[in-house]
């Protein structure tokens, strides 16, 4: 790059760029809405989902529901209503603070996105919030298969490959201390946790090694 260094600054998607509560929300609705006739009143079904999700093992939701109403087959019911949660067109928009930083910052750094989940939601989200006109690389790690999901390295050291830029010129910026912030630590990158009143995994046990080197309340701090 004719030794000028490239700098970039990378985002996880969850809870960093929109409220994951809401893409739940979203996803609960579709469901209520698809299965209302098994299920009932839509509107009491999200409400009482969303009791579900806040109660019990996250993963288990559509198990308990299935049990309370007393579904028939609820195995294939419960994974029926996986599926339609996954591929639905979700409903919901970025934090306030993303549309102003990605204009600010794009003049110039180089801009990109990395984030965990299934391949098929993930993209979804994607497009909702019309991020790849704004970004200029984008890796789902599932996309690879569930082995390279953070805290694995792999998704940083391509990201950076394929932006051009040193691993001492990359920033990652990610909400959950669990898992996002090994892998870019290890390879020498700036990290920061945005710290979202609302992030379902904020507030998890920081992994060994996945300490953030600078933690943030908007957006608007990333300098």
């Amino acid at each position: 790059m004719n030794g000028i260094k490239q700098r970039a600054i990378v985002f996880d998607l969850d809870d960093t760029l929109y409220p994951e509560r809401a893409y739940v929300i979203s996803g609960f609705t579709a469901v209520a809405r698809a299965f209302a006739v098994q299920l009932g009143d839509p509107t009491a079904s999200v409400r009482r989902m969303m009791e579900l999700f806040d109660a019990v093992d996250r993963r288990l939701v559509f198990n308990r529901l299935a049990a309370e109403r007393g579904l028939p087959n609820p195995d294939r019911t419960t994974s029926e209503m996986v599926e339609t949660y996954r591929r639905h067109q979700p409903t919901m928009t970025p934090y306030g603070d993303v549309d102003h930083t990605l204009r600010r910052l794009r003049a110039t750094c180089r801009l990109g996105l990395i984030t965990d989940g299934r391949p098929v939601a993930q993209h979804g989200k994607i497009d909702t919030l019309r991020l790849r006109d704004r970004l200029d690389h984008i890796i789902v790690t599932d996309d690879w298969g569930i082995e390279f999901r953070k805290p694995h390295a792999r998704a940083f050291e391509e990201m950076s490959r394929c932006l051009g830029a040193a691993a001492a010129d990359c920033t990652y910026v990610g909400d959950n201390p669990g898992k996002d912030f090994v892998g870019p630590n290890q390879l020498g990158w700036r990290t920061i946790q945005i710290v979202r009143p609302d992030a379902l995994y904020g507030d998890v046990p920081t992994a060994p090694g996945g300490e953030p080197q600078l933690r943030i309340h908007t957006l608007f701090e990333i300098t």
